[in-house]
């Protein structure tokens, strides 16, 4: 029985070694080199804003009006023009690797003008244009926006940013970048957060579907040799690379944001042992007015004085004595239980960081 108990505990420990409790596919924490995106901007006009677009001090947009119905054969004069229903926009979007010609993307509308509101508009046809100042997508459409303005001269009412839109699928790419991600037969897995650990635990996770292929140049990248039974599919290869789960390496790390109290730690934080002890001090002032009126026939005059009573009050807290927690479980039901508010328990963590006891790398946002 007790050989038995054996076999099973060394097969618990082969399969946690085989897949890890905490393990993610490569793809989601890794991209190959050479795949990348590409930003796309893009000056044009929205049309159809009910006189709430910009004002005719916006030169630029009654330059544009007028050289855009140049092109229709109508020729005006800027000053002729009226712009409260158009407005001069910035279109941006992101072009993905291996997009090809033909395929719609979102695009991102801002003013940048005085326009109070884009709600009703739509964007006139517009090229996007690359760092090379080529032509690689076309945009147009109606806008979906997140907020809206609604008012006059006396009263507005305004809901999140009315000035900035969206267009899902709004551009058509016209031109396809290509992505090289395959070099001297083989790919180059980068990690999206650099580190040894993470990097070598790759490069070992991959030998053991791949032998003898997978090696951590850097902390950040690790090469992969393409197998010979893969050279005249590598997307086949590329495919069962990323399919493969690793456990990264994370570091401990505790992130306080003081503007809004939030508290995010990783797994990996340590406490040693510490005795911790919080308290408040609450001072009151209170000014009562106390009035002195004298008798009806002994003359004198009604005076008014402030009374000042001055109380302070300090919550009794002992020390807590906080044992080595080793889980990030430990840690959090052990601050807990101290029954501190967020922002309190950001001081502690700040007094057990100077004390030498929390085991982590502190950053205050």
């Amino acid at each position: 029985m007790h050989r038995f108990a054996q076999i099973i505990t060394s097969l618990a420990l082969l399969s946690a070694l085989v897949t890890p409790a905490a393990a993610v596919r490569i793809k989601d924490i890794a991209t190959l080199e050479g795949r990348r995106d590409n930003q796309l901007v893009g000056y044009g006009l929205v049309v159809g804003l009910a006189g709430q677009g910009d004002s005719n001090q916006s030169i630029y947009t009654l330059q544009s009006i007028a050289n855009m119905v140049q092109r229709f054969g109508v020729l005006v004069d800027p000053d002729d023009i009226t712009a409260s229903n158009v407005a001069a926009v910035m279109i941006t979007a992101d072009i993905p690797a291996f997009i090809e010609s033909g395929t719609r993307i979102d695009v991102t509308v801002s003013s940048i003008g005085d326009a109070e509101t884009l709600q009703g508009g739509v964007l006139l046809q517009t090229p996007l244009l690359g760092a090379d100042d080529e032509v690689y997508a076309v945009a147009q459409g109606s806008m979906l926006l997140g907020g809206f303005f609604l008012g006059g001269e006396d009263a507005t009412i305004q809901q999140n940013h009315p000035t900035a839109a969206i267009i899902p699928d709004g551009a058509i790419v016209e031109r396809t970048i290509r992505a090289e991600v395959i070099r001297d037969n083989a790919v180059t897995v980068l990690l999206r957060n650099p580190d040894f650990a993470s990097a070598v635990k790759l490069a070992e996770r991959v030998n053991q579907f791949f032998p003898g292929s997978a090696n951590a140049l850097s902390p950040q990248s690790v090469r992969v040799d393409i197998p010979q039974n893969y050279g005249t599919n590598p997307v086949t290869f590329i495919a069962s690379l990323e399919s493969i789960e690793v456990e990264p390496d994370v570091e401990a790390k505790v992130i306080m944001n003081e503007r809004t109290g939030t508290i995010v730690t990783t797994a990996a934080v340590r406490l040693s042992e510490v005795a911790v002890s919080h308290g408040n001090l609450t001072v009151s002032i209170a000014r009562t007015p106390v009035v002195s009126q004298p008798n009806a026939f002994g003359g004198g005059e009604t005076v008014v004085e402030d009374v000042e009573q001055l109380n302070a009050v300090e919550e009794i807290s002992g020390f807590t004595t906080l044992d080595n927690a080793p889980t990030l479980k430990d840690l959090t039901t052990t601050l807990n239980t101290l029954g501190v508010s967020p922002r309190d328990m950001m001081v502690i963590l700040q007094t057990i960081d100077a004390a030498g006891a929390l085991h982590a790398d502190l950053i205050l946002q």
